[in-house]
């Protein structure tokens, strides 16, 4: 049987998100997936990102990865997306890339395909569990199976109980904890696994 092929696709602004998406990547990975990573695009200026040191400090971070493309959603077996919350929504940045897939749900080319997703706020109660929820009524929509990590593992509880899907907190250092990170790892294997079992029964008839 081919291998699971993932796709880890996020936005970020201060370099949380990345965090999260290169560790679920590491794990798919790990757990014999094909990864692609990718970012969707940009919606700020170029000149208003130059005026802020943060942002340009995650552009550097970021340099060398693909922006996304409706050829990823295609690819892929599994959807693993991660998104700061916008007032406990999902980013206007990764909501236009979603908005943009209609010709893909049209075709019926978004269909069983596992999705998963991993947010982050400024605080822990931020809008993260609403985030992920948001997100995953598109998931719905296209007719994807939504495999969030719930309570299968230890880890979950370590890095604050979110059963939606691994979730940080924006702190000023820009680093995500050993223990979430620890959860998005987790997650990506668990996405892994599920979509493994899928494809195996595919194949089965």
């Amino acid at each position: 049987m081919e291998p699971v092929k993932v796709a880890v696709i996020y936005y970020s602004l201060t370099g949380h998100n990345l965090q999260l998406a290169q560790a679920a990547a590491d794990a798919a990975k790990e757990a014999g997936a094909e990864v692609r990573l990718a970012h969707v695009p940009e919606l700020i200026p170029a000149e208003k990102l130059e005026s802020n040191e943060g942002w340009k400090n995650y552009m550097k971070a970021a340099e060398g990865i693909p922006e996304a493309t409706l050829d990823d959603l295609e690819w892929a077996d599994v959807y693993i997306f991660s998104t700061p919350t916008r007032y406990g929504n999902v980013a206007a940045q990764m909501k236009m890339f979603l908005d943009s897939s209609g010709g893909l749900w049209a075709a019926g080319k978004l269909t069983n395909k596992v999705a998963t997703v991993m947010t982050s706020a400024q605080n822990p109660h931020g809008g993260q569990e609403s985030t992920a929820l948001a997100f995953y009524n598109t998931m719905h929509h296209w007719g994807a199976i939504v495999v969030a990590p719930g309570y299968t593992n230890e880890c979950i509880y370590k890095s604050g109980g979110n059963p939606y899907g691994a979730s940080a907190s924006a702190n000023r250092d820009v680093k995500v904890s050993d223990e979430v990170l620890e959860s998005a790892r987790h997650q990506a294997r668990r996405a892994v696994q599920v979509a493994g079992w899928i494809k195996a029964g595919q194949a089965a008839g």
